[in-house]
């Protein structure tokens, strides 16, 4: 296992535990932390955005998009149905684990898959975000530039009947080891995707007027020039 997988390992457990651990009452401060604690606990030295380890956005926060910057864990309290967004960023040693997910509850529990989600407008935002994952898998190659790959998904984003909520329009980044030297899947970029080693697809997208947002994150890598998950 590469130190790359290993720490976007530390990302994805820590998304496991949190889903179980996540109940009613709590905060979002109270979820923040226990992500932290948890990251750091699987061998996390830091958090490589903002000194953020967990940015956690609950009910119609989902919908807002703000840097690292500028961000501040509200102290909004979880209800027995909700939506929550959660996006990770351990590092260890300078390597970056990047890793979100949107996850809604159900009579005070994370719905153990999208058969029991039952907000049928829930449901559909999450479901998007597979078809547009999806869609990276089936259409990225090496050559593609970032601002192509841009221009592709936020198409796909639109004939599905929704909006990219990004505050800066960008549906990803690729892995560095300083925040200064991303490149970003934005309109224009001429870097080919096979310019890095590893880069993130996180559309952050909504319906047209309505509050709520939905966010899935991943790190890709090309391996014998087919995309693959890290």
């Amino acid at each position: 296992m590469t130190e790359h997988e290993k720490v976007q390992r530390i990302a994805k457990d820590t998304m496991a535990y949190i889903e179980r651990a996540i109940r009613p009452g709590m905060t979002l401060r109270d979820v923040r932390r226990l992500c932290e604690e948890k990251m750091l606990s699987l061998g996390a030295d830091s958090f490589w955005y903002w000194d953020i380890g967990a940015l956690v956005f609950a009910g119609e926060e989902t919908g807002l998009s703000v840097s690292g910057r500028d961000y501040q864990t509200s102290d909004r309290r979880i209800g027995e149905k909700d939506i929550v967004t959660i996006d990770l960023s351990p590092q260890r040693e300078n390597v970056w684990g990047d890793f979100a997910r949107t996850v809604v509850l159900e009579d005070g529990r994370a719905a153990d898959g999208l058969s029991f989600v039952e907000d049928p407008e829930w449901r559909d935002g999450l479901l998007t975000e597979q078809a547009l994952h999806q869609r990276l898998l089936c259409s990225a190659d090496p050559s593609m530039t970032f601002g192509e790959l841009y221009e592709d998904m936020n198409r796909y984003i639109a004939e599905l009947g929704y909006v990219n909520l990004d505050f800066l329009g960008n549906l990803g980044h690729s892995i560095a080891s300083d925040r200064k030297d991303r490149i970003y899947i934005e309109k224009g970029n001429a870097e080919r995707l096979s310019s890095v080693g590893y880069f993130t697809f996180e559309p952050h997208i909504g319906l047209p007027g309505s509050p709520y947002g939905y966010k899935h994150e991943n790190i890709y890598f090309f391996r014998n020039g087919r995309l693959s998950e890290l």
